[in-house]
């Protein structure tokens, strides 16, 4: 027996090879920049400034330096259904693959097969009488190898590990898709309690003003038009506290449902902008490095290679088929005689088969896996331009975002001063009470646009972060 099988294996063990295409990832594009004009080393607007070739850290998240944010973030990545199910698709991805890994190595099995026969007396055996019926005890123990000559299984364990990196890295995806939501939702909640706050002061004002107009009118310093325009003016303010309170509530419900929660759990977070520090130092990390942080980039690289492995599957199965067989055991008619002399047996024997005619089922089969190969392939690419296209948008967002909160700033300083001299001029009896309606309404306007100009910023900050693969890589975090 081990003269026939050593040799043969060893036969086939050397000629074993791959078949199909080596899967190698593309190079990083030479590109020098992530947008056609040169690289600003500072943006406008609360002194923010890039800081090129510089990494993000693990917890990105933590550069606004607000406690409650980080606790939020963690409780989200911590008990967010959507990652816990990626979790599961990893394991299983992982799982497939290693038990294919099994299929390099002999499956041996062991069975015992104990019967009570009968036989007809006109067919019975003269070895069985006068024992009829009687018994049959066989034990037995069966080992089969398919060797893999031509690399169809060690392509199939590649395509399986493939898809489990594929499963890894959008893990990593959804981990920070789920973060820069959740600091998305905080800068939303800051700016509409900003909103909420301004035009509550905008009603405290205009009431008083309205209690000033009044008081004219029954002086008869005004005509009774301008207290009924004052009155206009107020319930149009007061009217878009509502809208502005049910995004809020809506907010919050968005938040509870990413950390995990169902609505009526009350988040003990709560978020306005004076809370959350701008990051000043912008990292901004070298174009040649994208495809290597974005999680998106790396999971359509191990698409692509999955894709690659299946063309070496589908080769493989167009090639011989080998295998081997071997088994050995024993037969008594009473379970103690199994042990005895004389009644054992064995086997060994190897097959070879090929498809000599399916009507190019495998032929086109292979053509197929090698469409799939060029499709992922122009796929990853897709995703790699797209990478790059969401970093260049986010630069150019910021670099917006600091012209505009530059002139909000000064346009908010500027009605400030206007109301002011108003409300003085209106008192003196210099102006009409028109002419402080506009003046409120000129610094609302202006308040609302500044508060909408910083949460802007904050937003697009986060953006960026995301934009460059949120640091995931310094983490280091447990296998699921």
């Amino acid at each position: 027996m081990k003269t026939f099988a050593l040799p043969l294996l060893a036969a086939l063990a050397m000629t074993a090879c791959s078949s199909g295409p080596d899967f190698r990832r593309p190079a990083a594009p030479a590109e020098q920049s992530y947008r056609t004009q040169p690289e600003r080393s500072a943006a406008q607007g609360d002194g923010q400034y890039f800081v090129a070739g510089a990494d993000l850290p693990a917890q990105w998240w933590e550069l606004f330096h607000s406690p409650q944010l980080d606790a939020l973030v963690q409780q989200a990545l911590a008990a967010n259904p959507n990652l816990d199910a990626a979790r599961s698709a990893l394991r299983a991805a992982q799982e497939l693959a290693a038990a294919q890994r099994g299929a390099f190595l002999p499956q041996a099995s062991a069975g015992f097969n104990p019967t009570r026969q009968k036989s007809a007396d006109l067919l019975s055996s003269p070895l069985n009488a006068p024992a009829n019926p009687f018994s049959l005890h066989t034990a037995q123990l069966s080992v089969g190898y398919v060797p893999d000559v031509f690399g169809g299984n060690r392509r199939l364990v590649e395509f399986l590990e493939a898809q489990a990196e594929t499963q890894r890295f959008e893990l990593e995806a959804a981990r920070l898709s789920l973060a820069a939501n959740v600091v998305a939702a905080a800068i939303a909640e800051a700016a509409l309690r900003g909103q909420i706050a301004a035009t509550e002061r905008s009603v405290e004002l205009q009431v008083k003003t309205l209690a000033i107009a009044r008081r004219q009118f029954e002086l008869g310093a005004i005509a009774e038009a301008g207290v009924v325009a004052q009155e206009a003016a107020l319930a149009q303010t007061r009217a878009a506290l509502p809208p502005l309170r049910r995004q809020l509530a809506q907010n919050r419900d968005l938040m509870a449902a990413l950390a995990g929660g169902y609505p009526d759990h009350e988040l003990a977070q709560q978020f306005d902008l004076e809370h959350l520090e701008l990051p000043r130092a912008l990292p901004l990390s070298l174009p040649s490095q994208l495809v290597e942080q974005r999680p998106d980039v790396r999971a359509a690289a191990a698409l692509a290679h999955a894709a690659a492995a299946q063309v070496g599957v589908a080769a493989a199965n167009r090639l011989p088929q080998f295998s081997i067989t071997a088994g050995m055991g024993s037969v008594a008619d009473h379970l103690g005689g199994l042990l005895q002399p004389g009644g054992g047996f064995w086997s060994l024997a190897g097959s070879v088969s090929q498809t000599l005619f399916d009507g190019g089922a495998l032929k086109h089969r292979q053509s197929a896996a090698e469409a799939n190969y060029d499709q992922a392939m122009a796929q990853y690419r897709g995703v790699a331009i797209a990478a790059f296209q969401n970093v260049a948008d986010t630069l150019h967002a910021l670099d917006q975002d600091g012209a505009a909160l530059d002139a909000a700033g000064a346009a908010e300083m500027a009605a400030a001063r206007s109301l002011a001299i108003a409300q003085r001029q209106l008192e003196l009896g210099d102006i009409s009470q028109l002419a402080l309606i506009n003046a409120e309404q000129a610094w609302q306007q202006a308040s609302l646009a500044l508060l909408q100009a910083r949460a802007a910023r904050y937003a697009d900050t986060a953006a960026l972060f995301q934009a460059l693969g949120g640091g995931w890589w310094h983490e280091a975090r447990p296998k699921p």
